[in-house]
């Protein structure tokens, strides 16, 4: 346990910031099953569905959630999933 009261005041911020980012992570899965269920069920709203995916994605990079090589990973595979079924 930290003794000096920065460790402990970065302790506090570290599990505020550890939720924060949990939060963004699930809701980004979410929003790519979403997507993905779209595609597959060949939803009219479907590109709706993937537009909102890669600005969350886009969103999750820039707030370093995941790595921009990741970004680019998960919206090539949409991008090619849709255009699959199109």
């Amino acid at each position: 346990m930290a003794n000096i009261k920065s460790a402990k005041k970065r302790i506090k911020v570290n599990k505020t910031k550890a939720l924060a980012n949990k939060s963004r992570r699930t809701n980004l899965k979410t929003v790519l099953k979403r997507a993905e269920l779209a595609i597959t069920n060949n939803d009219p709203a479907r590109e709706e569905a993937i537009r909102l995916a890669i600005k969350k994605v886009d969103q999750a990079a820039a707030h370093g959630i995941i790595h921009k090589k990741c970004a680019a990973r998960k919206k090539s595979q949409l991008a090619r999933k849709l255009n699959v079924t199109a």
